[in-house]
């Protein structure tokens, strides 16, 4: 007895088959895309995965003049990614990526990706990212940080052109990112229309660093320009000790003690003792002394000169506090 039967590409098993890839995202720069997304650590199934074969990047071009808000996509034939194990450094799931710089201005870009863990086991569609290329403005030239108390300030040269010295069209505006390692930056709020930034969630003691990339909004597209060299910044307390209070001189045969009441400031580390000879303009620093006490004691004084004393206090980051008023022996 005869049989019937329809041929079609096998389908496999579900263990085999990699879950979408959903955090396809992309970063343009002025010469290009770089699209980036993670290698699937499970199945379909949600069992864990070791290794990916390839990945298939596939890639729609549409004229702005021909787009269609509510036309499907005309995505043309894939381009082949590698693969490899799926585990990266220090255990962490590995990043694939991909760069393109074959760009055309006034279109529209559309991309989506497939992995596979073998010729015949292939995902559903990741998320699908989209942009208009347009030609991209210029990079912010000239940034500079400058640090105070747990604050950094940013500041940059506007621009003024695109990268072939067209002028810009399009509503221009600047993103600032922010790194704690140099490498991987994070936008710190949305584009701003200023060439200056101040960045208040910072700490003490650690070191920033930062870029400024310029952005046009063109008919509500979002076009990435050039992006700044990176500066580094080290916000450090600025703030000095409050002045020192009550300081007191006494005499005491050759030595005269100086006193004073002990800095209200949690973070000093030291006091600085000052003298000044009558009819000295100036006074000149004579010692030290540290945090745990509020008093010195200057040694063999000459009997015959009236000698004025000031002291400041120190903090930890070498900030000195305003001299206290200064003080002298009674006749």
């Amino acid at each position: 007895m005869g049989g019937c039967g329809y041929k079609d590409m096998p389908v496999p098993p579900d263990e085999v088959v990699p879950e979408p890839v959903d955090d396809l995202s992309y970063e343009v720069d002025e010469t290009g895309i770089n699209l980036t997304w993670s290698f699937p650590a499970k199945n379909i199934n949600g069992d864990a995965l070791e290794n990916i074969a390839s990945f298939k990047l596939y890639r729609a071009v549409v004229a702005l003049e021909d787009y269609c808000p509510t036309c499907p996509v005309p995505f043309g034939e894939p381009i082949k990614v590698p693969g490899g194990l799926i585990e990266g450094e220090n255990g962490s799931v590995r990043k694939a990526e991909y760069r393109s710089t074959l760009l055309r201005p006034g279109h529209r870009y559309f991309f989506k990706v497939h992995s596979s863990t073998s010729w015949w086991a292939e995902s559903a569609d990741s998320n699908i990212v989209s942009f208009v290329w347009q030609v991209p403005a210029k990079a912010p030239a000239g940034l500079t940080a400058v640090v105070n108390d747990r604050a950094v300030k940013l500041a940059w040269q506007p621009v003024s052109s695109l990268v072939n010295g067209e002028k810009i069209s399009g509503d221009l505006k600047y993103q600032v990112s922010r790194s704690a390692d140099g490498n991987k930056f994070t936008s710190l709020g949305s584009p701003v229309g200023k060439t200056f930034f101040a960045d208040n969630t910072v700490f003490n003691g650690k070191r920033y660093f930062y870029k400024v990339q310029s952005v046009v909004y063109i008919d509500g597209d979002k076009l990435k320009g050039g992006t700044s060299k990176a500066v580094e910044a080290e916000p450090a307390d600025q703030t000095p000790p409050p002045m020192i209070t009550g300081v007191a001189v006494i005499r005491a045969g050759k030595n005269i003690k100086i006193v004073w009441n002990a800095s209200t400031a949690k973070d000093v580390a030291f006091y600085r003792i000052y003298r000044k000879v009558s009819g000295q303009n100036k006074p000149v620093r004579i010692g030290e002394a540290k945090s745990i006490y509020n008093i010195f004691v200057d040694k063999n004084v000459s009997d015959n000169k009236r000698f004025y004393y000031s002291v400041t206090a120190v903090d930890g980051n070498g900030n000195e506090s305003r001299r206290s008023a200064e003080m002298t022996t009674r006749d």
